[in-house]
């Protein structure tokens, strides 16, 4: 009957397994179910309130010690030296800790709770024995969910063992990286089904993360020293496109966290927050706004701190979660309401500012100046080194969307001078790219020697070739993949890869700029 009923409410969904594969594994246990002894000959637990008369050999079972035996009424009693079984005693804890077996408010207000999160290989010790165990007391499953997390392995992929040194100590991670880093990786890992490969490199590469967004508010802070922030209305339609377009791209960001955490996808809302912060908010918005934080249009200036104010203290809330103490530390030096971000709702899109035209017309911008970034990376120039640009474009939109934000595609771009039209001609010996609803030139004479360029190029490419064939000629090797290491020959698996997809990108530069020549 107790295993009846636990796989009843999960097949019910009154309890939900999450990741559902789990599911099978859940039912093949109770479904097979074992008589299961519920003691231990262990020195530590929760002794067996069982108890035999020295004398008459009566076995007492009492919730209190005994002082005689109820048949014979000896006083010479023996308790039994085992404990309950651990599972078994942890099995009654939902309910057990909060004043069970007597109707307690606490027992009311937080049986059942909503979530257990717990590893793989306990789901049958434990997770079973509780939702048996609250169907049988408490006539109620314990949980709604029961979430299985990953299993953190090492960058390799194997099991972490004391025996084999390599477990990560995560006070080491904490102290070397900060706690918010570390906890962001691992959040970044957890994807459903997959165990973790820890990687060190991804942690201090999240500490990049966190530098970033405290050098963001660092920088919105400083520029707000001696304004007046006025609280961001509900109608932006008087806002710059910048601004317009930021607000909707966080009202989808919110969304998709959400989301993302009601399905318990934490690596994906971990990610959409990563993207939307370094590359949409720092990389783009911030140099934006600059121009506008720096020049004298005061309402233009006074409409950018405001939406500043509002997209950091949103986003913060947003991260708290993940990076509780750099969020907190920052959230206390903008303009707020209450004493800690902790006790702040979470942000739900309650607040929408979608805005698609903004976000098209953002999005012809950054095409544009995607495209000549691309051109500058593949001639090798510097981000300081200005050019002369020309946009050649058939579409109506795109053109005027262009125009009206030229001050935004010179700065983003870097461009000395900026051309846009519908007739305007390829310059002879021009970089190009072809874009959404437009072509980019980038007149190359006194900017670079094409055909200089072409034969360094040429001469690296041989040098990736060569270093390829030596790289593959290993791996075609039958005797050296059957004897190295796999570790060996994994790294040598990635280096071929490597090479391959450099010598790609190379013969690709070398093409474009042969027709650049022309």
């Amino acid at each position: 009957p107790l295993a009846e009923e636990a796989i009843r409410v999960v097949k019910d969904k009154e309890v939900r397994i999450i990741p559902e594969n789990w599911e099978n594994n859940y039912f093949d246990w109770m479904n097979n179910i074992r008589d299961w002894c519920i003691s231990r000959q262990i020195w530590w637990g929760h002794r067996i309130p069982a108890w035999y008369c020295e004398e008459c050999k009566e076995v007492i079972v009492s919730r209190d010690t005994p002082v005689q035996c109820p048949k014979c009424q000896s006083q010479s009693l023996r308790q039994d030296e085992d404990v309950l079984d651990t599972w078994f005693s942890s099995a009654l804890w939902p309910f057990s800790t909060l004043g069970w077996p007597d109707n307690t408010e606490d027992l009311q207000f937080y049986y059942p709770t909503s979530v257990l999160v717990t590893g793989f290989d306990i789901l049958f010790f434990w997770v079973a024995r509780m939702i048996m165990m609250g169907m049988k007391f408490m006539k109620a499953p314990p949980f709604k969910s029961v979430y299985i997390h990953a299993l953190v392995r090492d960058f390799q992929g194997h099991k972490m063992s004391k025996s084999k040194g390599n477990v990560v100590d995560p006070l080491e991670m904490t102290e070397k990286y900060g706690t918010d880093a570390f906890r962001f990786t691992l959040t970044a890992f957890a994807a459903q089904g997959r165990d973790i490969k820890f990687s060190e490199a991804r942690v201090e590469g999240y500490r990049h993360f966190m530098n970033k967004i405290w050098n963001a508010a660092r920088f919105i802070i400083m520029n707000l020293e001696g304004s007046e922030i006025v609280p961001l209305r509900k109608d932006t339609s008087d806002l710059g496109i910048a601004e317009r377009w930021i607000l909707s791209r966080l009202t989808s960001v919110i969304n998709q966290v959400n989301q993302s955490l009601e399905e318990y996808h934490f690596n994906d809302a971990a990610s959409s927050l990563y993207q939307f912060t370094w590359h949409e908010f720092c990389d783009w918005y911030l140099e934006m706004v600059k121009p506008t934080l720096y020049g004298d249009d005061g309402p233009s200036k006074d409409s950018a701190l405001s939406t500043l104010v509002y997209v950091l203290e949103t986003l913060l809330r947003l991260l708290h979660p993940f990076m509780p103490f750099i969020t907190e530390e920052l959230w206390q030096h903008i303009s707020h309401e209450g004493e800690s971000i902790y006790l702040k709702p979470y942000p739900d899109g309650s607040e929408d500012f979608t805005d698609r035209e903004a976000e098209l017309q953002m999005n012809y911008i950054m095409e544009a100046v995607n495209g000549v970034r691309s051109i500058r990376g593949e001639l090798n120039l510097p981000p300081s080194r200005q050019f002369n640009i020309l946009i050649k474009t058939t579409d109506d939109q795109v053109k005027q969307v262009l125009f009206d934000n030229m001050l935004y595609l010179s700065k983003l771009a870097n461009a000395d001078n900026t051309k846009i039209g519908s007739n305007i001609k390829k310059p002879k010996g021009s970089a190009f790219i072809v874009s959404q609803g437009m072509e980019i030139y980038v007149p190359l004479e006194g900017l670079i020697d094409i055909e200089s360029e072409i034969v360094r190029l040429l001469k690296v490419l041989q040098k990736k070739e060569d270093s390829f064939v030596i790289a593959n000629k290993k791996l075609l090797n039958k005797e050296f993949i059957s004897k190295a290491p796999k570790e060996v020959v994994e790294k040598g698996r990635i280096k071929a890869n490597a090479l391959y997809v450099e010598i790609e990108k190379l013969k690709e530069n070398i093409e474009r700029m042969q027709q650049w020549q022309s």
